[in-house]
């Protein structure tokens, strides 16, 4: 090794020894008579001092050095006169007598700190400098400590991790495929997986009854800041369970990781059905850190002579704890987020308890003081509380009141990052239905299960059948879900045919998997784990980017090494792609 220790690594203990330090100038500050650098590498900073008086020589060399320069220093560890509690190693100091220059360096574009000058675009194209940042390294540190006791966790629990294949086959169900040509079967195409899912099931018909995997995935979708093109998922199955099963080994998971990493001791985690989510919260994973409920107010509001009550499918509200005192402005600045567009509710309604009960709302001319008086009393209000009401088409208003809860959340300040509250979220519909296309599409997956009593309603109803599915909700992030699948062939045959497919189609698609059902198939069911969204959270962050080594950005580019881009001509033709864009067999076109 060039180095005797790290950067990070010597205390008071090793006063008085020589050691060799190798790594990277974070800044330097010249006195005149003395000269101090902060040394970095991976594991930290250690201050090196060169002394003008007794080492001249070393002294001018190390005035000549710039920042990045990566270097080799030998030296007496020696007590700091002046010692930085802020520093693990601030209590010591090198006195260097040899440096060694491994490496010059250029500027860097931005300032390599806590705290940097770089905007994400520049950050993102110079990844692998901005990844030296104390802060950004902790995150894939932390991501590290993750996987690690994910795998010591599943271990125990005796599952075994297995690797999927990542070529695989295009199916039409769910988010766009990333495609790929075959040069050997030219016209054709394999499809980058955006889960395991098939094959985890064929493992379980294989026998390994315990599955898991941290495996990369792909989906061909808009992207935000929790999404990326490429991401990784903690992939389980299990054989001979039941969803109770499910739910206690992978809550089991999670309070380990909670425990392990972060110190917490979460206890048993609350259920709720997807039906109260939806009545209670208007979304399926509700940031349950504060409660503020809704509260439907039809029986309440209707037949007042204020039409948009009278109109409207839904009327239901929300108590917002002690902003009794908020000014008209702030009224209209709520006003104005709901009617935003990705917001989308017409208008706000709200009604202010003053300290000695009385109650004044937007609304008095249509609603007298007894009849205000039983809107607090639904809403569990008390003196200086304010209660804000949206109206309108049900679905539409509940998602509204939903983003409007979260913002009031936000300004009172009860989403804090260092609170979690998880839960599950169970019993969601199997089904939705697609106006435009007229049939039915599955809500997870054409494997999930429904509900034992909800089978008899998939002929006569399917819209009222049940999905035998869980998601893990996190601080109001979805971080993992899963169910119990399908594993009668006859059941899923039924499955496909619901949800358009022609036997045809269904054995095209997939038949390798009916095809395996025909071998004895076990009752079995998963659950997936988005694993940078938990990473995120776990660091307290809004998004996934700084816990993946290189990231894209949201056109689904690298900008460090310029990705995607086109290549050469000969490469498509090896593909049996013609240059002008035509697939040589004829069957496709290339845009």
């Amino acid at each position: 090794m060039l180095r005797t220790h790290t950067c990070g690594e010597l205390r008071i203990s090793d006063t008085g020894n020589r050691v060799t330090l190798c790594g990277w100038v974070q800044r330097s500050r010249d006195l005149g008579g003395m000269t101090f650098i902060d040394l970095r590498d991976r594991y930290g900073l250690t201050q090196l001092a060169f002394n003008m008086e007794t080492n001249p020589v070393i002294c001018e060399a190390a005035r000549k050095l710039g920042r990045e320069y990566v270097i080799k220093i030998q030296g007496i560890v020696k007590e700091r006169e002046s010692k930085n509690a802020k520093m693990p190693t601030g209590d010591i100091e090198i006195i260097v007598d040899e440096v060694e220059v491994l490496n010059i360096a250029s500027t860097p574009p931005f300032t390599i700190e806590d705290q940097t000058d770089g905007g994400d675009d520049l950050r993102m194209k110079y990844r692998y400098l901005d990844l030296r940042r104390n802060n950004v390294r902790a995150n894939l540190e932390l991501r590290h400590r993750m996987a690690i006791e994910t795998r010591n966790y599943l271990d125990k629990q005796n599952f075994l991790e297995v690797e999927t294949p990542v070529l695989i086959k295009s199916t039409p169900e769910g988010a766009r495929d990333f495609v790929v040509p075959s040069r050997m079967n030219q016209g054709q195409f394999y499809a980058l997986p955006q889960s395991p899912q098939t094959f985890k099931q064929l493992l379980m018909v294989a026998g390994f009854d315990r599955y898991y995997q941290i495996v990369k995935c792909f989906r061909d979708e808009d992207l935000r800041a929790d999404r990326q093109p490429e991401f990784t998922q903690i992939d389980c199955e299990m054989s001979f369970i039941e969803r109770e099963d499910i739910l206690n080994t992978f809550e089991g998971l999670v309070r380990h990781l909670f425990k392990t990493v972060k110190g917490i001791d979460l206890g048993e985690l609350p259920r709720m059905s997807y039906a109260d989510a939806m009545k209670y919260y208007g979304c399926d994973k509700p940031d349950t850190r504060f409660e503020m409920r809704f509260c439907e107010m039809n029986d309440l509001v209707k037949g007042k002579g204020f039409k948009v009550f009278d109109d409207a499918e839904l009327v239901v509200g929300i108590c917002a704890k002690g902003c009794s005192e908020y000014t008209r402005k702030q009224t209209d600045e709520l006003t104005d987020f709901v009617k935003k567009p990705q917001v989308g509710a017409n208008g706000l309604v709200y009604a202010k308890i003053g300290a000695d009960g009385s109650i004044k709302s937007s609304v008095d001319k249509f609603y007298d003081p007894e009849v205000l008086k039983k809107w607090a009393e639904a809403m569990g209000a008390e003196p200086g509380d304010l209660l804000l009401i949206l109206a309108g088409e049900a679905n539409k208003t509940r998602k509204a009141l939903s983003e409007l809860r979260l913002e009031m959340g936000t300004r009172l300040g009860l989403r804090n990052k260092d609170n979690f509250q998880c839960l599950w979220v169970l019993d969601f519909p199997l089904l939705e239905y697609g106006e435009e296309v007229g049939r039915w599409f599955a809500m997870h997956h054409p494997f999930t299960s429904p509900l034992a009593e909800d089978i008899a309603l998939l002929e006569s109803n399917p819209g009222k059948v049940r999905a035998n599915a869980y998601d893990m909700v996190i601080n109001g992030v979805e971080v993992g879900g899963g169910s119990i699948r399908i594993f009668n062939k006859d059941l899923q045959k039924k499955m496909f045919r619901i949800l358009g497919f022609s036997d045809e189609d269904a054995q095209a698609q997939f038949g390798f998997l009916m095809n395996a059902f025909e071998f004895g198939a076990p009752p079995h069911g998963g659950i997936a784990f988005g694993f940078d969204r938990l990473c995120s959270l776990f660091g307290g962050a809004e998004g996934i980017r700084d816990f993946i080594a290189f990231p894209k950005n949201n056109s689904g580019r690298d900008v460090m090494i310029d990705a995607p881009s086109v290549i050469h001509a000969e490469q498509l033709k090896e593909l049996g792609i013609d240059v002008k864009g035509e697939i040589s067999r004829g069957c496709l076109i290339a845009e």
